[in-house]
């Protein structure tokens, strides 16, 4: 389980970062702000121990950015100081933990155990709709629990259909996200593109919608 440690002094990092891959986790410590930012925003982590004194950018702008972009990733909060209204600003940037410095090795474990406990298969970047699964660390997608041969297009658009479950997705919606262009030739990929996943799946796996787009059921067989 991949989880990103955002720490500028070096010996709190390499003591937190020893620990926790004891505890087998897999860790990326990184010091300087905006590669925090970058990271944690394209990479794909069960979690993030962010302090929020970095240099180059600070963790709550960190943070606030990541919430912002969608990135769902549980974020435990490292601070120097401790008030109230702190945590509170953390909380509303999107916190879901908060533990002041000096702390104990095994109160972070503890914390971060919960925090991942808690969020449960959404922390793993495991995501359902319909009969489709998407695991985002392995970038694999499964129907009906078997596992699919899917082109990177068809992942992207697999993909936006679980992100809008139970929503219609317009055929512009799906040519703008899947290929960047909105001209007729993208949306006869994308009907193209609909056509091939049916066949690798069922032909009920995505409804069409006439007039309106394409929508994942929400029923299980």
């Amino acid at each position: 389980m991949r989880i990103l440690l955002a720490e500028d002094d070096p010996n709190i990092a390499a003591h937190v970062a020893a620990r926790l891959s004891v505890n087998g986790y897999e860790v990326d410590t990184v010091a300087f702000g905006p590669d925090v930012w970058e990271r944690g925003e394209q990479d794909a982590y069960a979690a993030i121990v962010l302090d929020l004194g970095l240099p180059g950018m600070d963790g709550l702008s960190i943070l606030k950015r990541w919430r912002e972009a969608g990135v769902e990733t549980p974020v435990l909060v490292l601070t120097a100081r401790g008030s109230w209204m702190e945590r509170v600003d953390g909380f509303d940037a999107g916190a879901d933990d908060y533990l002041p410095k000096p702390f104990r090795t095994e109160e972070l474990l503890a914390r971060l155990k919960a925090l991942l406990r808690r969020a449960g298969p959404r922390l793993r970047g495991i995501r359902a709709a319909g009969r489709f699964t998407l695991d985002e660390e392995r970038r694999r997608v499964t129907f009906d629990g078997k596992v699919l041969d899917l082109s990177p297009l068809e992942y992207r658009m697999v993909a936006l259909f679980i992100e809008r479950k139970g929503q219609v997705v317009t055929q512009l919606e799906l040519a703008s996200h899947v290929q960047g262009r909105e001209d007729d030739a993208a949306k006869n990929a994308v009907e193209a593109m609909i056509a091939r996943l049916r066949k690798k799946t069922d032909s009920g796996a995505i409804e069409t919608r006439r007039g309106f787009g394409y929508i994942l059921p929400d029923d299980q067989p």
